[in-house]
């Protein structure tokens, strides 16, 4: 259950962190004005919450592989959201990335 918990956990990092730069994005560039701005800061303070809940305690650990995550979570946004065609090289740096956060966060480890 606790590598489901922390793979939840990025997901909501992720949605939080990219949805909200997303929305300062679209607030500054294109124009939508300071509420849409607003609403990205109040995400990505969410997303500096989210990753304290990750049940590994080691600060550097959690935000290396988070990093992973951004990496993909932010290539699977454009799809969805500004409807981006990711190249056969964005999906190969993709997972290579995602193989990084499960090599980070899920190998055994002695204790």
């Amino acid at each position: 259950m606790t590598v489901a918990r922390s793979i939840l956990l990025f997901l909501l990092a992720a949605l939080a962190e990219i949805g909200g730069a997303w929305l300062v994005w679209q607030g500054w560039r294109e124009h939508r004005g300071l509420l849409w701005i607003a609403g990205g800061v109040v995400a990505l303070g969410l997303y500096g919450f989210v990753a304290t809940f990750q049940p590994d305690a080691n600060f550097g650990r959690i935000l290396a592989a988070y990093g992973g995550v951004f990496v993909a979570g932010s290539l699977a946004w454009g799809m969805v959201v500004d409807r981006f065609r990711p190249d056969r090289y964005d999906v190969v740096g993709a997972a290579i990335c995602l193989v990084g956060v499960a090599v980070i966060m899920y190998a055994p480890r002695s204790g």
